[in-house]
């Protein structure tokens, strides 16, 4: 099923020097940006870490230092890369839980601050595992009827999740061919970070996700112990974390109003 568009929408894996979403980096990365009118546009790309690639994340997608020694960074795409996915929603395997992470960490990482905000992620994983419990070459057989080549390429498991999209929609009247609805349903929990670390309660306030102040407010909690966000600032957490506790801390010092 073709799916209906407002805007364009960037189907996008990546693989990476392991599974760190603060610290590890891109060493190939595609995207298949499908416009309204069904035209995909299809990057693939791969970049120099800067780091060593361990011998065990090669072993699963068959990327080495050798490979991608005289690759550019990705410092030196991301002002492209931007303009590629600006305007653009997101659907990827497992992307609001991994990919995503990564790839808001390596934009900040070069300078850019790409507003994620309005945009919509649709995560096909999430859809499947609801429907099916399976894994993504499972998921491509039992949709497509394919077995899935190249498993681990970056290309491949980006065509394979645009196709198995498509074939959820044919087979589940309950799934509505409407991005709102998709990234609504493939959304396990509501957060305020990639990482999981600061969530949502049911009022909208932002509260911890983990720790001794688990389920507290942020702001609440800086208030009462302002070394508590210095600790975060200083930790071993990803950088958009840090942006986001530094954007609550802020709010919690803008001056009152006064009255009359």
């Amino acid at each position: 099923m073709k799916l209906k568009l407002k805007r364009p929408i960037v189907f996008f894996d990546l693989e990476t020097t392991g599974v760190d979403t603060a610290h590890d980096r891109i060493v190939e990365i595609s995207m298949v940006k499908v416009m309204p009118d069904g035209k995909e546009i299809v990057k693939t790309r791969r970049l120099n870490p800067q780091m060593h690639i361990p011998e065990a994340a090669t072993a699963i997608h068959g990327i080495s230092d050798e490979d991608v020694k005289d690759c550019p960074t990705f410092a030196q795409i991301a002002k492209s890369l931007e303009q590629f996915i600006s305007g653009c929603d997101f659907g990827g395997f497992n992307s609001n839980r991994f990919d995503l992470p990564v790839l808001v960490e390596e934009f900040l990482r070069a300078g850019i601050n790409v507003d994620f905000k309005r945009r919509r992620f649709v995560d096909v994983q999430n859809i499947f595992h609801k429907m099916e419990q399976r894994t993504l070459s499972a998921a491509y057989k039992f949709y497509c009827n394919k077995d899935l080549a190249n498993a681990h390429s970056a290309e491949a498991d980006t065509m394979a999740t645009y196709e198995v999209l498509q074939a959820q929609l044919d087979r589940y009247d309950t799934l509505q061919n409407d991005i709102d609805f998709l990234a609504d349903f493939s959304t396990r929990n509501e957060s305020a970070d990639y990482a999981g670390r600061i969530l949502y309660n049911d009022k909208g306030e932002e509260i911890f996700g983990f720790g001794k102040y688990k389920g507290r407010r942020v702001a609440e909690i800086f208030e009462l112990e302002p070394s508590y966000y210095n600790w975060m600032m200083n930790g071993d957490f990803p950088l958009y974390t840090k942006k986001v506790i530094t954007e609550i801390r802020l709010r919690g010092k803008e001056p009152k109003k006064r009255e009359g």
